[in-house]
């Protein structure tokens, strides 16, 4: 059985998938980030939901798909889960 990784490199061979996945860079970055910063404060997404005030399935819904066009997070959002995990907010536009 592949690993994720092993598919993703597969199916990036392909030039409409490498297309589709480059515009959403973006969003992966960010779950990245969510993740990467709850990890780095060790801390558990039922804990980092009990200090935004919310539940642990809205924190998992977020780290899942924050970037998504259905559940796009608010800004209020993402600054209640950054201070929740000992982080700031700090959104930038860089010219391309």
């Amino acid at each position: 059985m592949k690993s994720h990784n092993e598919m993703l490199q597969e199916w990036k061979q392909d030039p409409v998938f490498q297309q589709e996945y480059d515009k959403l860079e973006a969003e992966f970055l960010l779950f990245d980030e969510l993740l990467n910063a709850r990890k780095e404060a060790g801390l558990t997404q039922a804990d980092v939901a009990d200090r935004m005030g919310t539940k642990t399935s809205a924190v998992a819904r977020l780290e899942a798909g924050g970037g998504s066009k259905k559940h796009s997070p608010s800004i209020a959002t993402l600054n209640k889960y950054a201070e929740a995990v000992g982080c700031r907010l700090e959104i930038r536009l860089i010219r391309c």
